[in-house]
């Protein structure tokens, strides 16, 4: 199993570009279904998750073909099955996004229990209570049975405004007979992104960005091609990464049009970031002053749905506050488990305070030293990194093939900011 090998205390310079969207592409990715002609899609994260993903697509019949490093095609001409292998699902919690494009292309869907990263309980109720509401049958005695004699429009509240749940629904819905609006639904720059290629390819969908998605119908979608967008996860960690290690990044393409609510909590932390046109710079010599509340009072960072502070930036948001001078709470709501990565924070000499499974007082500034750790996680493990990289001494970072899931060559790109990093063998 491979592992890093992290020398801290380097401030890292210089010009980085973060990868497509990892959650764009994986919903992106199963909507190519949804048409009997190819779909190119450029700006593809050429990491874990997405091959995995492109490999189930084959499963189910349809033709994928990497044309370099991150332009995919894929045709799905003649989808001949409708069921994938449980150990391949396990290893990609995106497997659940075949159940809105396959009812809508099939009629019908075997899924075995989704994987993915362990951060707590992520129920799967909300897909197929939408599903049902479009017609589909779902038989859950034995993994899940999906079928239908015919998707219809709906009214569909959805009962939390789940990103996959959403994703799911719409690529049903574009090809279900009638009017179909979507409430509740989750506006994420992810979903937007599915929705501009669905219209793209014939789909009529309007609302986008919003939480009511008003979908008509259509008889058949048509071949596109389609750039993803930035990750601004990837982004969110890039200013995490400047910040501690007291580096000056340029991040290229940083999708500035999605990152209000990340730089209002960066802001929070004592961390200035300039708009460029389309790129973001991360000075060095930053104040890296907690901002109190008014009144004196602790100031938090805090998740939500779209558009509050992601989710996956929790963890990289954490990690910072450790370097931050002043007292913070990073406020997880989504899963309960995400915030168990304090400990190896805390074996690190951060300060940490962890309330409940949700909740996070950091007391920074901490003297960070190098550390033995596993990454739980995609953004736990990234967070891991990054503390790795502004510690003192040679840390040891395994498990990384849960930060490879979601981060393009990581290493690589980093070693170009100045990093020491290596990637070895273990047999630890």
């Amino acid at each position: 199993m491979p592992k890093f090998i992290v020398e801290g205390g380097i401030p890292l310079r210089g010009t980085i570009r973060p990868a497509g969207n990892k959650n764009a592409a994986l919903p992106i990715l199963a909507a190519c279904l949804l048409t009997d002609e190819p779909v190119t899609l450029d700006n593809v994260p050429y990491i874990r998750d997405v091959r995995t993903l492109a490999e189930l697509l084959g499963v189910l019949g349809a033709s994928v073909e990497w044309q370099g490093t991150n332009t995919l095609t894929i045709h799905a001409r003649d989808v001949h099955s409708s069921s994938i292998d449980a150990s391949m699902a396990a290893r990609i919690r995106a497997s659940i996004l075949l159940a809105g494009p396959m009812l809508a292309r099939t009629g019908r869907m075997v899924l075995p229990p989704p994987g993915g990263d362990v951060i707590g309980r992520r129920r799967v109720d909300t897909h197929f209570l939408a599903l049902a509401k479009l017609g589909a049958v779902v038989d859950s005695t034995d993994g899940y049975h999906l079928q239908t004699t015919g998707l219809i429009g709906a009214d569909v509240f959805l009962d939390e405004p789940s990103v996959t749940a959403t994703e799911n629904a719409v690529m049903a819905a574009v090809l279900a007979k009638g009017s179909t609006r979507l409430r509740n639904s989750a506006a994420e720059p992810h979903v937007q992104d599915l929705c501009h290629m669905l219209n793209s390819m014939g789909a009529q969908i309007r609302g986008i960005g919003t939480g009511t998605l008003d979908i008509e119908g259509v008889d058949r979608l048509h071949g596109t091609r389609h750039r993803i967008g930035s990750d601004h996860i990837e982004v969110g960690s890039f200013i995490g990464l400047a910040a501690v290690t007291r580096g000056d990044i340029l991040i290229q393409d940083a999708a500035v049009e999605h990152l209000d609510s990340t730089l209002l909590a960066f802001e929070r932390m004592g961390i200035h970031c300039e708009i460029q046109g389309k790129d973001l710079h991360v000075p060095d010599n930053q104040e890296m002053l907690v901002r109190m509340d008014l009144g004196g009072h602790i100031p938090k960072v805090d998740d939500g749905p779209w558009p509050a502070f992601p989710a996956d930036l929790t963890s990289i948001a954490l990690v910072t506050a450790t370097q931050c001078r002043g007292t913070i709470l990073i406020f997880e709501k989504m899963f309960e488990s995400r915030m168990f990565f304090a400990d190896k924070l805390i074996g690190m000499g951060a300060r940490i305070v962890l309330c409940d499974p949700h909740r996070a007082v950091v007391v920074g500034p901490s003297r960070l030293h190098a550390g033995v750790v596993e990454s739980p996680d995609i953004r736990a493990g990234m967070g891991l990194l990054i503390a790795a990289l502004g510690a003192e001494g040679d840390s040891h970072i395994y498990n990384i093939g849960q930060i490879e899931r979601g981060y393009e060559k990581i290493d690589d790109r980093l070693r170009a900011l100045g990093a020491h990093i290596e990637r070895v063998d273990s047999r630890d």
